[in-house]
């Protein structure tokens, strides 16, 4: 096969073990910085150049890195390649509703995936009058984008809520209120979703030092065995919004298992480290049975 990988560096861990995962099962992959492409059209026509060459026609796949700094423009090239025919793990459409909070939950409910109690409102006023449908004093915060904990916050209370919404709100930053599940006790699990199934899982803990258990955030790591139905609701969470790989961020709570975030570019290196499993080459692998059927 041949596969393009577009990554903004080729030193990056997970960009380094895709391409060596890639090549040492004998395929052709080349690093792409989707940030130094674009898209000519001529006629009826539509390229992709990658400075000044064109490289629209000559790869069977896609693994997009796209980071998000660069989702915008990233979003734009992953979906030309598309429309030229690619197999891609994950789509634009995919990465778009992931990257943001709201639709990621929207696609959620839409589809029975149980999710945290979620107030969404872009009027303050409104919000704050609609605080009392989160359960308890305590709540999440959350900008609609954001990565590896940054822009999540915890508010002591229902009065502490509401000068960070009007605060959030006056810089033009909405946001979602989410209701705190204090079962979870500051830990998470992150599962790895390739194709059909979860191919590994860990779980982040913050170790009491912060209620978000993000590595970036100095969060530790373990392994962790998930249940069948945390399995299957991983999966259907991936697969409703459109990504064939991702990682999906749950908790554990008196209600079962909840859905927070959904993740389009999740990290190899965390989870491989800690589960040992080898997800880039499980990722080769599930390209390798799509381009097959093509």
């Amino acid at each position: 096969m041949k596969i393009y990988l577009l990554s903004v560096s080729g030193s990056l861990y997970s960009t380094q073990r895709l391409f060596n995962e890639a090549s040492r099962r004998g395929h052709y992959i080349r690093i792409i910085d989707h940030t130094k492409c674009g898209i000519i059209f001529d006629q009826n026509k539509a390229k992709v150049i990658f400075g000044n060459e064109d490289v629209s026609n000559f790869s069977d796949a896609i693994i997009p890195r796209v980071g998000a700094s660069y989702t915008e423009h990233g979003l734009a090239i992953v979906n030309q390649f598309e429309k030229l025919g690619n197999y891609n793990i994950a789509s634009a459409q995919g990465i778009l509703r992931s990257r943001n909070k709201l639709i990621t939950m929207q696609h959620m409910v839409k589809n029975n995936i149980p999710i945290p109690k979620t107030l969404y409102a872009k009027n303050s006023a409104v919000l704050k009058g609609q605080l009392d449908l989160i359960n308890g004093e305590q709540c999440i915060i959350k900008f609609l984008e954001g990565t590896h904990g940054l822009g999540v916050m915890l508010a002591e209370s229902k009065k502490s809520a509401i000068s960070i919404i009007e605060t959030m709100h006056s810089l033009n930053k909405p946001v979602l209120v989410q209701e705190f599940v204090k079962e979870s006790n500051g830990e998470d699990i992150r599962a790895y979703v390739v194709g059909n199934k979860v191919v590994a899982a860990m779980k982040r803990s913050s170790g009491g030092k912060d209620f978000r258990s993000n590595v970036h955030r100095g969060g530790s790591t373990s392994v962790i065995t998930m249940t069948d139905e945390e399995q299957q609701i991983a999966v259907k969470a991936a697969q409703c919004l459109g990504l064939d790989v991702a990682g999906i961020d749950m908790i554990r709570s008196n209600n079962g298992p909840l859905v927070i975030e959904a993740n389009s570019s999740a990290g190899l290196e965390g989870i491989e480290g800690a589960t040992k499993v080898n997800i880039a080459g499980e990722i080769i692998k599930l390209i390798e049975r799509n381009v097959e059927k093509k």
